[in-house]
């Protein structure tokens, strides 16, 4: 399996691979992903990938698409939008204090292929090797990717009522994290 870290440019040149990973890995339960979401998430991308401090993983397997993630720091103030609305509904004042600046997972995908190989935590320790915090969310029903980003270390901060599960990583134990 061949890792790559890609610049913003790299990733709209590579978009295709990102896009068709994205459709077979969100095809499935719990997602259920059509068209129109793959297209929404490609739209995305393109915008995506302008945020400053934006940066992807892609993952090869013989020269074929396998997995990626994308990421950039959240700016300040926490942004509108989005799943951001949902967080900040679920954290209140702790999405600004906990999040804010540090380095924001958007997507982690991994063809059904090469799941559970362990190129999931691959990716996510090369998209975050340099930040000192991330932190990244899911759906409740993913509980898939809940047990993963548990058993990878990552702290979950929302409760289990919560309209989106938030977790951090947090490499210098620095920022007090406080699970709601």
């Amino acid at each position: 399996m061949k890792l790559e870290r890609l610049t913003g440019e790299e990733t709209l040149a590579r978009a295709a691979e990102l896009i068709e990973i994205y459709s077979i890995a969100f095809s499935g339960p719990p997602w259920y992903e059509d068209g129109y979401g793959t297209a929404d998430f490609a739209k995305r991308l393109t915008a995506d990938v302008r945020r400053p401090g934006f940066t992807a993983v892609l993952a090869t397997h013989d020269g074929n698409p396998a997995g990626f993630g994308t990421a950039w720091p959240t700016q300040a103030p926490f942004p509108a939008g989005r799943a951001y609305d949902r967080v900040r509904l679920d954290l209140g004042d702790q999405a600004e204090k906990c999040l804010v600046g540090a380095l924001e997972v958007d997507e982690l995908a991994v063809s059904p292929h090469a799941r559970r190989q362990g190129l999931a935590g691959r990716i996510l320790d090369l998209l975050c090797e340099d930040a000192t915090d991330c932190w990244l969310l899911t759906a409740p029903r993913a509980q898939d990717a809940i047990r993963l980003y548990e058993r990878l270390g990552w702290q979950r901060l929302t409760g289990p009522e919560a309209n989106v599960v938030v977790f951090i990583r947090s490499q210098d134990g620095v920022r007090q994290h406080h699970r709601l």
